[in-house]
């Protein structure tokens, strides 16, 4: 006999609280580790007397704790094979510029100063705020779309889910002070990709099985037997992306750390959302209203 998922779903609301309380108290007791893409910082451009690569230019930053930083190499011209160094880092005063660049001549050997300047940030707040509402226009098309095609209810469980993963990864990267950046925001939409198309096929089966859905087997019965003949799917398509990504964060080097990092706990809880969590809302929901309508029915009839 299958586990009882829908049966436990009580348990699994509060494994879900137990993610998200932490996190939310978080993000508003010391918020996030904003990167340079949003905060700006220091431009270092560099001319070495031999070409240097990126690995070893990253591997002097790591002494300084700037090993997130972001290096860019261009050559002069085809006749001079040495290339600048843009080095963008957190914002540097005057005492600790002259740190690193110490470490860059004696670990790289003689460079020259082209310019070191303030920089920008990259995502400016208009551009952050533009980004929230393109995400909120998404989630209202989603609603119309899944309304659409399967009801209302599917569609606000379904978006619940999706505020579930995004609010675990904010959490986690909060209560971590990861590094949060431009590619974070691409991490952030990804996983919304990828949950609400593995809560969409749970919600595909529940609509099949409901056209043949009979009161005597229970609702409850339906959702669980759903939930299980896709199982198999869900648990094969969360590995296949769980092991890409985790080789990404082990061998993908400094810059794309926090990039696959925000994955792996997205992914994740896309997986364990979209199973015990977006069904579970939607199921506890109609029942409530099931039980509602029986009341109302009951007081009429007296």
């Amino acid at each position: 006999m299958k586990f009882d998922i829908v049966g436990k779903r009580k348990w699994w609301f509060i494994l879900s609280a137990l993610f998200l309380i932490p996190g939310l108290i978080s993000m508003m007791m010391q918020g996030f580790n904003l990167g340079i893409d949003f905060t700006g910082g220091t431009l270092l451009d560099l001319k070495f007397a031999r070409p240097v690569t990126v690995a070893e230019v990253r591997d002097v930053l790591k002494d300084y704790q700037l090993e997130g930083s972001t290096i860019q190499l261009a050559l002069a011209g085809q006749e001079d094979r040495s290339p600048n160094v843009f080095v963008r880092s957190h914002v540097l005063n005057e005492d600790e510029r002259r740190t690193v660049l110490k470490g860059f001549e004696t670990k790289l050997g003689a460079f020259e100063v082209l310019r070191i300047e303030k920089v920008g940030a990259v995502i400016g707040s208009e551009l952050t705020r533009q980004a929230i509402f393109a995400l909120l226009i998404s989630w209202v098309l989603m609603i119309v779309y899944i309304t659409y095609r399967f009801e209302f209810k599917f569609a606000v469980s379904g978006i619940a889910a999706l505020l579930h993963d995004i609010l675990i990864v904010m959490g986690l990267f909060s209560i971590l002070q990861k590094e949060i950046d431009a590619s974070f925001v691409a991490a952030i939409l990804t996983i919304v990709g990828f949950s609400i198309n593995d809560t969409i096929v749970i919600f595909d089966r529940i609509r099949e099985n409901l056209k043949t859905y009979k009161k005597a087997d229970g609702l409850e019965e339906l959702v669980n037997r759903s939930i299980w003949q896709t199982m198999t799917r869900s648990i094969y398509t969360v590995l296949t992306v769980l092991f890409a990504t985790g080789a990404l964060y082990l061998f993908g080097g400094e810059t794309t750390k926090n990039f696959s990092l925000a994955l792996l706990i997205g992914f994740a809880s896309g997986a364990y959302s979209s199973i015990f969590n977006a069904s579970q809302i939607w199921v506890t929901w109609k029942l409530y209203e099931d039980r509602r309508r029986l009341e109302i029915k009951t007081k009429g009839a007296k």
